[in-house]
């Protein structure tokens, strides 16, 4: 039997400027614990996690900290607060691990998604990163451009 085709995800907020100014290391996928209306907030694609990050707090629990989903129009009272902090759902390995490597190695959690999966619940792919000097970024930039250049050339002569 052949298997089934992966369904693409539906990408409701992207953190682009992440790999940017961030050196990625091992990656995670969370759950999110949303209310209705923030849940249809996020279908409509208007939330940002640019400046956002999580935060393992003493109890053991990681929340989304700054990211901004905003209120649903047709939720009226029952609508929710814009940038609150958010829960996130993992295994206690993963927020072992993440815990770890904040405290020890000084490392930080980074959102780079928001999507939604097969099964259509809301979930968040963050990174434990470490923070890129300015001579990274000016490195990886100038890779990023001759990458570039040598497609264009190749395309010339081909």
């Amino acid at each position: 039997m052949a298997p089934k085709p992966e369904r693409p995800r539906k990408i409701a907020a992207e953190n682009r400027k992440a790999r940017y100014n961030y050196e990625i290391g091992e990656t995670f996928e969370a759950g999110l614990m949303l209310t209705g209306a923030e849940v249809k907030s996020l279908r409509t694609g208007k939330a940002t996690i640019a400046e956002s990050y999580a935060s393992v707090d003493r109890a053991g629990e990681v929340y989304l900290v700054n990211a901004n989903i905003p209120e649903y129009l047709q939720a009226n009272r029952f609508n929710h607060e814009p940038k609150r902090p958010r829960k996130l759902l993992l295994k206690a390995r993963e927020i072992a691990k993440l815990s770890q490597g904040t405290e020890r190695q000084g490392m930080t959690i980074v959102p780079l998604k928001i999507y939604f999966n097969e099964k259509g619940r809301a979930k968040i792919e963050i990174a434990l990163a470490r923070g890129k000097q300015l001579h990274d970024k000016r490195e990886t930039e100038k890779a990023r451009d001759w990458s570039r250049e040598k497609g264009r050339l190749l395309r010339e002569k081909g």
